[in-house]
């Protein structure tokens, strides 16, 4: 019994507060190369008339035959081919080849790696409303990967894309208001944001509105709102929102005080990679 008093107090001097980074991508890949105009591939006279097309000029078969050989679908993989075909779609203006050319350069994907590159093709497709690739241009400026680092630019980027109801730009657009990178800082203004994301089921930014509530940011102090959305977050096994959630039921803070409830949470967190969780749940188990 003491030992765990002398343990769990150390936890609950402070409720986690580190906010999800901006570089995290929730729901999507966004190294995934975009195929939403990929045709029918698995019958060889496709191929060939894509092929027919393609030779001619032919930017949608240009861009479909490079997601067919980027994929190996219809054709053997063949990443040098995917860039040439998505490199020729492109260059007439092809939106997803633009895209699609800049996920090859940075992986490094039957090119040399440039992340300069990267970046260049990046801004043709987010310069015509591309939200993947606002996006991604977006973190390349937050990162400094590609470009000079510029948070400005950053928040300019995924605003862009967030306006598209985009979720991970959302969420991470809320970071930045919450941080005030590259914006003056604003809680009320990352609430609205993280709402945004949040009402898609984005995990982490459910986890963050949470958090706000928790620390009156962006809102009044609600225990009761957070413990709403730390559990929406904590359902979706955000191993913080799982830590935070054993707090408040050890706590007593928007719900009643229940031990079992908060080991439950404590060891769900654990599952999910959160040391201190481990921490508290084994010494839950020791009483």
């Amino acid at each position: 019994m003491t030992l765990f008093k002398i343990s769990l107090s150390v936890v609950l001097t402070s409720l986690s507060i580190s906010l999800i980074s901006c570089q995290k991508d929730s729901n999507v890949d966004k190294q995934s190369v975009y195929q939403a105009q990929l045709v029918a591939e698995d019958e060889s006279h496709d191929v060939e008339s894509l092929k027919e097309l393609a030779e001619i000029g032919d930017a949608f078969a240009q861009h479909n035959l490079g997601v067919m050989y980027e994929q190996g679908k219809g054709v053997e993989q063949d990443y040098t081919k995917a860039v040439k075909w998505f490199k020729k779609a492109a260059e007439q203006g092809f939106v997803e080849s633009q895209h699609n050319l800049g996920v090859m350069y940075e992986q490094g994907k039957g090119v040399e790696q440039n992340y300069n590159e990267s970046a260049k093709w990046r801004l043709k497709a987010a310069e015509q409303g591309f939200a993947l690739s606002q996006y991604n241009l977006a973190l390349m400026y937050d990162a400094g990967k590609g470009v000079e680092q510029d948070y400005t630019k950053a928040v300019k980027w995924f605003k862009k894309a967030a306006e598209q109801d985009y979720g991970p730009a959302q969420l991470n657009l809320g970071y930045h208001y919450v941080e005030g990178v590259g914006v003056p800082q604003n809680p009320n203004i990352a609430m609205k944001w993280y709402t945004k994301a949040a009402e898609q089921n984005n995990a982490d930014a459910q986890y963050s509105i949470g958090l706000l509530y928790y620390l009156g940011e962006g809102s009044e102090k609600n225990y009761v709102q957070a413990i709403k959305w730390f559990t929406k977050a904590a359902e979706q096994n955000n191993a913080d929102a799982q830590y935070n959630l054993g707090l408040m039921y050890i706590k007593g803070e928007g719900v009643k005080s229940n031990s079992i409830d908060a080991k439950e949470w404590f060891k769900k967190s654990c599952e999910n990679g959160n040391q201190i969780g481990c921490d508290n749940y084994y010494s839950l188990s020791e009483l």
